[in-house]
């Protein structure tokens, strides 16, 4: 479970009702920031939207992909790297065949694939070309949820501000009327708070929590892609150590160094 999510969500929930409630009590949240009204046009009218955007297998895949927000990730460049390396020793000393037995104890799907490609005897460019085949697609998948939840997040403000101009037009219509200028008022104005956090709280940090979550294992399957193709090179193991630690931050680098001395 990732904690800074959640601390991340809660923490700034918290500081706004913080900020609506600071010297007026919570009996202020119920009375003036919640709206059925305004809830069920920016809410319903961005989910709508949405839906309308996408066939339901994909949108239901889209909301479920809220939940790879908490997730951490098992692997870690590191461990790939030391994983290959000892890969590189077993098949220096008894040849790319020996690796089959080894690939029971590959946790990664991806990893274990490349490695079968080449115990089969795969040439070394289709190798190449099977694995990047995959990344794209693997990238491809992600990138819908990733758009699912960026999308949400322009139709919050969009749907948010139509129900300001819903507000603004009735109350303008009913200026003789004193009592409906304040209800009409305060759907306009909090369905443009109810889009806002839609947006901000929500749908921004999924989208970029997402994306970093893709990029961190596109980059750990192009470690596996080039130490996979380094071993069916037969290329020496440092060699292929000092390589792949390219991937690496320096610190990363001077850490992975210590865990191999």
């Amino acid at each position: 479970m990732d904690i800074a999510s959640i601390i991340g969500f809660i923490g700034a929930l918290a500081l706004m009702v913080f900020g609506m409630v600071n010297g007026k009590g919570f009996g202020v949240i119920t009375d003036t920031f919640l709206d059925p009204a305004s809830a069920l046009i920016t809410f319903g009218g961005s989910f709508g939207a949405i839906l309308a955007m996408n066939p339901m297998k994909d949108f239901i895949a889209g909301l479920k992909s809220f939940t790879l927000v908490f997730k951490v990730p098992k692997a870690n460049e590191t461990e790939t790297i030391k994983s290959i390396i000892e890969l590189s020793n077993l098949a220096r000393r008894e040849g790319l065949l020996a690796l089959e037995e080894s690939t029971n104890n590959l946790e990664d799907d991806f990893m274990k694939k490349g490695v079968m490609l080449i115990v089969d005897g795969t040439d070394p460019e289709l190798v190449r070309s099977i694995l990047e085949a995959e990344l794209i697609n693997v990238d491809a998948r992600h990138q819908e949820n990733i758009g699912f939840w960026k999308n949400l997040g322009a139709m919050g403000p969009a749907w948010g501000m139509i129900g300001t101009l819903i507000g603004l037009i009735n109350m303008l219509k009913d200026l003789s009327d004193p009592d409906s200028i304040g209800p009409n008022m305060a759907v306009a104005l909090i369905t443009t708070l109810y889009g806002s956090v839609l947006a901000n709280w929500i749908c921004t940090p999924v989208a970029n929590k997402l994306t970093k979550q893709n990029d961190m294992e596109i980059k750990l399957k192009e470690v596996m892609i080039e130490g996979i193709l380094s071993i069916q090179a037969g290329e020496n193991p440092r060699v292929i150590e000092e390589k792949l630690k390219s991937f690496l931050a320096p610190k990363d680098r001077k850490a992975f160094g210590e865990e191999g001395a």
